[in-house]
């Protein structure tokens, strides 16, 4: 099996060549108010049973089988959806009616409680029944005896801004329900200020010392639309970030959030991979890219690993070798082949591993060395398991990245597949789309070769590594298909073997990741402790 990627390049581009007179190629390369503060009465007790009854209960177990649907004779199948900021919002009004109706508040006190529970509804209506002074308190509700509304004050003499000391006669104020006054523009200021570093549902009265909290109605009337709707971002993400069902897509640029039910304790045996209606595919569990078919423990752990041991990895491998005699690893940290073992004192020669008393201190001439693996002492094998894996998994990777270039010039293969055949534009769409599913299945390839680094020797991994060869074999094919010139009369016939391996390469894709992941499900695999690795 070759590992090695024969990718386009410069030197080997995908060509399309006319045996005709007119000499033609066609190659990728070419580049051109707040509510009452009474306490609830019992009755809302037996509200709240009705309400909520089997949420805060249910099991994480039983709150996966409610985001999966699963076939009688297959993987469970992850539920989950994409979510604008339209619907965010919705589902943050609604859990804030549900909040306000139960406890008969105003949906702005709801809503400051809410942002203080981290919007945890079932701990804030619990502790609001328990002590609702307290909770309002905390959340800074409280409104001192005696002091005014939240409201904007009409002229006021008499009144003197303690932020800029201006006194003007009909001068605009705001106030919170505390009754602290400030003129207009510097609260204006000041909430503009707090937005812009990122505050939005902690911002308290401008007043030194003063914990109430400024509400959405007050911020809605002394900001501008931009602004406030900066605010309304801010709100959104921290909903969001407070909400174990929600995250936001990994993608670059994209606004959108994706809902799943997936418990954190369920990722060792389920991969939760999700699609957002951007095209972007992660991992809800850790918010990796997708690494199927291996689990969110070993993706954390493999690149923990990757990232301390790669580069001494792959230093080590090119500059160490075993003592001939007591195998301890050697460093060659010089130009000189002789080489002293500091374990066992040993003298011999790099390159062959030949006592050094043999070459007598003169020039030599050795044979071409044939490293014998048999004896190696553990935490070599222990590495040179781990260069085997690691190989691999980067080659799959760089192989990617290089098949990946191709997108941006099948366009012009496509445009010159098609005036050089009777294929409309839709039909020579197979190009991208082989190249699409190349991708595809080497990101599949590269976490196989991690998830084959964690699993026992056992015949269950002696028929992963079967599927997995079958898929890398796939893949290398289609890839030299596509590299392959292709005399222009042979284009029809092209595009069948590109159409044939592409479902096949698919196929067997689909294999792999859903014989795993019913495997992980299942119990089936074995996997090595971090002592053995």
């Amino acid at each position: 099996m070759s590992y090695s990627h024969s990718g386009a390049s410069e030197e080997n581009p995908i060509l399309l060549t006319d045996t005709s007179d007119n000499d033609m190629e066609i190659d990728l390369t070419d580049e051109t108010s707040y509510g009452s503060t009474e306490k609830i009465a019992s009755s809302y007790s037996d509200d709240f049973d009705d309400m909520f009854s089997g949420v805060s209960e249910q099991s994480e177990d039983e709150m996966d089988k409610a985001y999966f649907d699963e076939p009688e004779d297959s993987i469970k199948e992850l539920v989950f959806a994409t979510k604008d900021a339209d619907k965010l919002r919705i589902m943050q009004a609604n859990t804030i009616r549900q909040v306000s109706s139960l406890l008969a508040i105003s949906d702005q006190c709801s809503t400051i409680m809410l942002h203080h529970f981290s919007w945890n509804k079932e701990k804030l209506i619990e502790k609001y029944i328990e002590d609702p002074d307290k909770v309002l308190a905390e959340a800074g509700l409280i409104v001192p005896p005696g002091s005014v509304n939240s409201q904007n004050q009409g002229p006021d003499t008499s009144f003197e801004c303690e932020i800029c000391y201006s006194d003007e006669a009909g001068l605009e104020t705001t106030s919170l329900a505390c009754g602290h006054l400030f003129c207009t523009d510097c609260y204006s200021y000041y909430l503009t200020e707090k937005i812009k570093q990122g505050d939005s549902t902690n911002i308290q009265c401008p007043q030194e010392g003063c914990q109430i909290i400024v509400d959405q109605t007050t911020l809605n009337h002394v900001l501008d639309r931009d602004l406030y709707d900066r605010y309304e971002d801010l709100l959104d993400k921290v909903y969001v970030r407070d909400n174990p069902t929600l995250k936001w897509c990994t993608a670059p640029d994209c606004k959108y959030a994706i809902e799943c039910g997936i418990s954190k304790n369920s990722t060792s045996i389920i991969v939760p991979t999700v699609t957002c209606d951007c095209g972007h595919v992660m991992c809800f569990g850790c918010d990796f890219n997708d690494h199927q078919p291996a689990n969110c423990s070993m993706v954390k752990d493999w690149v923990r690993k990757k990232e301390e041991d790669s580069a001494t990895a792959t230093w080590i491998s090119a500059h160490t070798k075993d003592c001939p005699k007591c195998q301890s690893p050697i460093e060659k940290n010089g130009g000189c082949n002789h080489m002293w073992c500091k374990q066992c004192r040993h003298e011999f020669c790099w390159v062959c591993l030949g006592s050094w008393k043999s070459h007598n201190g003169l020039s030599y001439n050795c044979n071409r060395y044939q490293e014998d693996k048999s004896g190696l002492s553990e935490k070599r094998a222990s590495l040179e398991r781990y260069l085997h894996y690691w190989t691999r998994y980067t080659n799959h990777q760089n192989s990617a990245t290089l098949d990946q270039e191709l997108h941006r010039k099948t366009e012009k293969a496509m445009l010159q597949i098609q005036n050089a055949s009777n294929l409309s534009w839709i039909e020579v769409q197979f190009l991208k789309r082989a190249v699409d599913t190349i991708v595809q299945s080497r990101n599949t390839l590269k976490w196989s070769y991690v998830f084959a680094y964690y699993m026992e020797k056992t015949n269950h991994k002696t028929l992963f590594e079967d599927n997995q060869r079958d898929l890398e074999l796939a893949t290398e094919q289609l890839s030299e298909i596509l590299e392959t010139p292709v005399k222009a009369e042979s284009i029809a016939d092209l595009r069948k073997r590109v159409l044939n391996k592409s479902a096949y390469v698919s196929q067997r894709q689909e294999t792999l990741i859903k014989d795993t992941a019913k495997g992980l499900y299942e119990g089936r695999w074995e996997f090595k402790s971090n002592s053995e690795l």
